[in-house]
């Protein structure tokens, strides 16, 4: 049969732009369905806009350090519409360049929501195409749990859009964007508080990491408040003055209150894969609504394949296009079919300071046999002068059979260009000899890396 494409991918987030404009540069055809905007969570509520946010966040203490140098700074005004809107500009520009590489490359463009009518016709809001592949690449979404008042929350899609600014703020949550959001909404101004069910946010980090960063982030005035749960939100009309003004308050499990401007939802994010005609087709789901998929990203059916996301392996942009390698090697390259090595992966986390990681946290690397502890803590260069008290962390784990360095963390300014270099010597299987055998770059924090010469454990 010949079929309208050779390839068909639903979603236009970083992997499925990539599956899609280089397999169609090996001369295949293909197709490609986005029911909302080219480039997906990261380009448009994820990481471009998020970081452009820190950036914007860390001027309030980048203005309160320059005194220490010798500059003198003015009234200090921040505007919300000129960040906001500055913002989605350049998320717009991005748009573009995502569309210009997917029809330069030759790849058909459908501004349709995508949904399986059978293992090769796609319906794309009434009109019908054919493939011989599929390729599934519509990520995930922010999940928001059924509980009286949700409705008065927002997730992470909602706030880079804000109206007006809030003076006071509560995030809800104990992940990498819960923290994240703390960070900018107190930078930004606003009275900040964090809260999270459990004992302790950031779980899967190493412990040493999420000690240290909760004591530097109460440092910078964010509230914390963990093991609470929030039961309910209700709306509630405060007088300020002559004026009215609608609060949100929320009631915790134990009984105490708290009334905010504003409610941040970051409690997870569930894979997109509602309403896209997967079961009918025979695609099997994992129980968390994740697609479930072989080695190779293949389904339960074969010629239908999943990336990213929605297979719910590690939530990426880079680790999505390098899936999305695979699958176009795989389907229409020439060399041995390709898996993904999901080894020392190096990630960041853009609270304040930065989080930066590779490889295993110490109970990971604990549990394979006897390892050395290298940690380090202290106040940069630059803060001797600018009066600040944010420190710098760094540990090293080293397994002790071969002298590999096995695991790599730091808190830190730049953390995360930093140990991005880390991860290439990491996973070439550099030892911790070889590390002590480099000579560092002084005066840098990064040259900490190549001097902690004593195990602290």
């Amino acid at each position: 049969m010949l079929y309208d494409y050779d390839l068909f991918v639903v979603g236009a987030g970083s992997g499925g732009v990539r599956a899609s404009r280089m397999s169609a540069r090996t001369g295949a055809r293909v197709g490609i369905a986005e029911s909302t905007f080219l480039g997906g969570t990261c380009v448009n509520v994820g990481c471009i806009p998020k970081k452009l946010f820190v950036y914007g966040s860390h001027f309030a203490a980048d203005f309160d350090e320059a005194a220490g140098f010798g500059w003198s700074v003015g009234d200090r005004l921040f505007d919300w519409p000129t960040l906001r809107d500055n913002k989605t500009r350049e998320i717009g520009r991005l748009n573009g360049i995502y569309e210009n590489l997917l029809t330069s490359a030759g790849v058909t463009i459908y501004r349709s929501h995508a949904r399986l009518v059978d293992p090769h016709v796609i319906d794309l809001d009434g009109k019908r195409v054919t493939a011989d592949k599929i390729l599934i690449a519509t990520g995930g979404r922010p999940h928001v749990p059924d509980f009286p008042g949700a409705e008065h929350v927002i997730t992470s899609n909602e706030v880079f859009y804000l109206p007006s600014f809030p003076e006071h703020v509560v995030v809800v949550g104990g992940g990498y964007i819960a923290v994240e959001f703390a960070g900018i909404f107190k930078g930004l101004g606003a009275q900040t508080q964090l809260v999270y069910r459990g004992p302790l946010f950031l779980r899967g980090f190493d412990e040493g990491i999420r000690g240290f960063v909760k004591d530097e982030i109460e440092r910078k005035g964010i509230s914390l408040r963990f093991n609470t749960d929030v039961e309910s939100i209700s709306l509630e009309v405060q007088k300020e003055g002559k004026q009215e003004r609608q609060k949100k308050r929320l009631h915790f499990r134990d009984g105490a209150t708290m009334d905010t401007d504003l409610v941040l939802l970051a409690t997870g994010r569930k894979p997109n894969t509602v309403n896209l005609g997967l079961e009918a087709c025979g695609v099997e789901l994992q129980s968390s609504g994740a697609i479930r998929v072989d080695d190779y990203f293949q389904t339960s059916v074969p010629n239908i394949y999943a990336i990213g996301d929605v297979i719910d392996r590690v939530q990426l942009t880079p680790v999505a296009i390098a899936e999305a390698m695979c699958i176009v090697n795989n389907l229409f390259g020439k060399a041995p079919r390709r898996t993904q090595d999901y080894t020392n992966i190096p990630t960041a986390v853009f609270c304040q300071p930065n989080i930066a990681t590779v490889g295993q946290t110490e109970a990971q690397a604990a549990v394979e046999g006897p390892v050395s502890i290298f940690e380090t803590s202290f106040r940069p260069l630059k803060h001797t002068l600018s009066g600040a008290s944010e420190r710098t962390f760094m540990k090293m784990i080293v397994r002790k059979s071969d002298d590999r360095v096995v695991g790599l963390h730091m808190v830190g300014p730049d953390a995360g260009e930093i140990v991005q270099g880390m991860a290439v010597a990491m996973k070439s299987g550099a030892t911790k000899a070889q590390f002590d055998a480099t000579v560092g770059i002084h005066p840098s924090a990064a040259e900490e890396f190549v001097t902690m010469r004593e195990a602290t454990r």
